[in-house]
C-alpha cells in the first residue's frame, strides 16, 4: 500500500488490475432504504481516492436508476474505473415488483444496449449475468456475451451465482474474468466446488454482501430494525428466532476486533480479504456503502491480517448461522451445486 491506497489484483487471467477492494453501488438507489444523493456522490470520489476502482452496479438496480446514478461520476473518470454491470433480472412492464430471469440472446442484446446508453460509455468493463435461466444453455449465453466482447460493446464478461460446472463451461466458450457469489463469515457455500474451479481457470471471486448484509457490522439486529421500504426485512437471517441466532454469533467477531483495535465490520472484511491467500486466488469483496467515512472503514480492513488462531475462532460460525441467504433459494446456484 502506497499513500494510504490499497493494493490491486488482476480480475483473473484476462481481468484488469482493480484495487483489492471493490464498491457494490447498489444501495445508493436502492434496496437499503433511504439514500441521500450528495453522500453518495462524495462515497464514490472517496473510495476512487483510497484506491478502490471496481464498481458494481446492475441494471436491476431500481429498473436502471443505479447505472444512471453513477453515470457523470464514471464519465468524470472513465480512465480510473472498472465499470461493472450486469443483466438477467428482466421486469415485466405491468408489476415493476416483479424480476424474472433471463437469459437468451435476445435479451442479452437488449440489455447491453440500454446498460450502455444508461451509464453513456461507450464500452461496459466487466458484463455480468446476474443470475442463471437453466432454460437457456450457458453456452448459448455466454457465446452472445462473447459476440458483444467482440463487437467492443463489453471488455471482460463475469457469472454471478453460477455452479462450478456452470462457470467450466462457460469459460470453455469464452475466458470468464470474474465470478460474483455472496462469500462471507455468514455465507461459505461456494469453498467447496466454485472457489476450486475459479481458481483452476484463473477466475477472480467478487464476493458481494462480504458484511452479511450488514448484520456482521452490528448496525442492525433484527429485521424491526429496518426501515420497512429496506429489503433485507424479508430475509430469514434477519427475522425472528434466527435473528436472534445469528447474532449471538458475532461475540467472536467482537472479541478479535478488540483485540485489533478494529471494528466487527473490519474483522468480518479482512476475514474475506485474506481467503486469497488461503484458496490461492484473486478476491476483490464489493462492501457496498453510502457514506465517506464507511469506506475508510471498510478499506483500512486490508490492512488487517489475522492470526491463525483467530481464523480458527471464526471458522465454525457459518456451519451455526440460522435460516437461508433469501426465502427463495432457487434464486441462487446453492440448489444447482
Amino acid at each position: 500500500m502506497t499513500d494510504g491506497r490499497i493494493t490491486t489484483a488482476k480480475l483473473g487471467d484476462n481481468g484488469p488490475e482493480v484495487g483489492v477492494q471493490g464498491l457494490g453501488c447498489m444501495g445508493m438507489s436502492f434496496g437499503y432504504g433511504p439514500s441521500d444523493a450528495d453522500a453518495s456522490r462524495a462515497t464514490l470520489e472517496r473510495a476512487l481516492e483510497l484506491g478502490v476502482t471496481l464498481y458494481d452496479t446492475a441494471d436491476a438496480y431500481g429498473a436502471g436508476e443505479n447505472e444512471r446514478f453513477l453515470s457523470p461520476f464514471f464519465k468524470a473518470h472513465r480512465d480510473e474505473v472498472v465499470i461493472a454491470t450486469k443483466f438477467a433480472l428482466s421486469i415485466p412492464p405491468d408489476d415493476p415488483t416483479r424480476r424474472i430471469v433471463r437469459n437468451d440472446p435476445p435479451y442479452i442484446r437488449q440489455a447491453v444496449e440500454e446498460s450502455l446508453k444508461r451509464l453513456d460509455v461507450d464500452v461496459i468493463d466487466l458484463y455480468y449475468m446476474h443470475r442463471r435461466d437453466v432454460n437457456v444453455p450457458i453456452e448459448e449465453s455466454v457465446g452472445t456475451m462473447a459476440d458483444l466482447v467482440r463487437e467492443g460493446k463489453v471488455k471482460h464478461l463475469g457469472l454471478s451465482e453460477v455452479t462450478a460446472d456452470e462457470l467450466r463451461a462457460a469459460h470453455a466458450v469464452h475466458p470468464i474474468a470474474a465470478v460474483q457469489s455472496e462469500w462471507s463469515l455468514f455465507s461459505r457455500d461456494i469453498e467447496p466446488k466454485v472457489v476450486p474451479a475459479a481458481r483452476d481457470l484463473g477466475v477472480a471471486l467478487v464476493p458481494y454482501s462480504p458484511l452479511g448484509r450488514g448484520f456482521l457490522t452490528g448496525s442492525f439486529a433484527k429485521a424491526e430494525d429496518l426501515t420497512s421500504d429496506d429489503f433485507r426485512r424479508q430475509q430469514p437471517r434477519f427475522t425472528g428466532d434466527n435473528a436472534a441466532r445469528n447474532a449471538a454469533l458475532l461475540e467472536p467477531i467482537r472479541t478479535i476486533a478488540s483485540s485489533h483495535d478494529a471494528t466487527p465490520g473490519q474483522i468480518a472484511l479482512a476475514w474475506v480479504q485474506q481467503q486469497a491467500g488461503v484458496h490461492n486466488l484473486p478476491v476483490i469483496p464489493i462492501p457496498g456503502t453510502r457514506k465517506p467515512t464507511r469506506v475508510e472503514e471498510n478499506v483500512a480492513a486490508t490492512r488487517i491480517v489475522l492470526t491463525e488462531e483467530e481464523l480458527s475462532l471464526l471458522d465454525p460460525i457459518a456451519s451455526q448461522v440460522a435460516g437461508n441467504r433469501y426465502a427463495d433459494m432457487a434464486f441462487t446456484s446453492a440448489g444447482r451445486e
